[in-house]
């Protein structure tokens, strides 16, 4: 695999980020991550745009115009999925920071380098950490770590300080291996995980947590959009763990595996796979072009 680090493509394994860069001083990183289908990035232009709209809220500097990110996203894809059989898709990461830290480097005219960091990588799609969700739907658990107030950092920044979601996570698999650590707010409302937006079914409608309380996922925009295709009621509002467990249907949406059931949450099942689940599912495939579940159970 190639990556791009900083004004070059090069091997994957020679991209280093340095001891001295906020990224691992402060966890100073902004990222993105986008899918392809049969090789072809999916709503690139929409990944870009929230990637830009990250930088600004996290002031991490981003110089590179959009145009420019999504040219080299697409060389990298075709040079890395040149001799891949179509069946074969990859995840691409964009990510920034604001560069090296210039007392950690000896530097004391300035607190931050004029150059920040810029790359890009990829990896095979991770069918078989997804293959669960199709196999037996999602098993969420509510931890007792609570999701980051938005007074604290916005949750529409994509970014890489997580470690809340991997104390989160650990708590997670402790109550139950396998299981995804779904996020309460600080007043106890149901928001995300740390890798998709969360949905729920009631009476015919997807309910959604209110946007201003999750990450923009560009998966949910699609889900809104097959909603408002298909006539299917879409509302934002807010919900606890006991709307959940009296919804029809609860859902996972994320950018890997597009859409997935959940089968249980804390323990007590959920209906799945349910019928709207299905109706939206189909018309994913009709999009992309494919069969996502099987895709992500042929591999898993």
């Amino acid at each position: 695999m190639l990556a791009y680090f900083n004004g070059r493509f090069l091997p994957q394994e020679e991209a280093h980020i340095s001891l001295h860069d906020a990224g691992f001083v402060f966890g100073a990183t902004v990222t993105d991550l986008c899918r392809t289908f049969r090789h072809r990035l999916f709503r690139l232009q929409d990944h870009v745009a929230r990637f830009r709209q990250s930088c600004q809220l996290a002031h991490v500097p981003q110089p590179i115009p959009n145009e420019q990110v999504a040219r080299l996203a697409e060389e990298l894809t075709a040079r890395n999925t040149e001799s891949l059989s179509n069946d074969l898709d990859l995840t691409l990461v964009m990510f920034a920071t604001p560069g090296l830290v210039g007392y950690y480097a000896s530097n004391q005219s300035s607190q931050v380098d004029e150059s920040p960091t810029f790359g890009m990588h990829m990896f095979p799609l991770p069918v078989r950490r997804y293959a669960p969700l199709f196999r037996n739907g999602a098993h969420l658990f509510v931890p007792t770590i609570r999701q980051t107030a938005a007074s604290t950092l916005d949750p529409q920044i994509k970014h890489r300080s997580r470690l809340h979601w991997w104390i989160a996570g650990q708590e997670a698999q402790q109550a139950e291996p396998g299981a995804w650590a779904l996020l309460l707010d600080t007043n106890g409302f149901i928001t995300e995980t740390a890798a998709a937006n969360f949905l729920l079914v009631k009476d015919g409608t997807v309910l959604s947590p209110p946007r201003e309380s999750i990450l923009g996922g560009i998966s949910l925009l699609t889900t809104e959009e097959i909603c408002q295709e298909l006539r299917i009621p879409f509302q934002e509002r807010q919900l606890t763990v006991k709307d959940c467990l009296e919804s029809d249907e609860a859902l996972l949406t994320g950018t890997s595996f597009c859409l997935a059931g959940v089968s249980q949450l804390n323990g007590q099942s959920i209906p799945w796979p349910g019928k709207v689940f299905e109706k939206l599912l189909e018309a994913w495939n009709q999009r992309v072009g494919m069969d996502i579940r099987q895709q992500i159970l042929s591999g898993g």
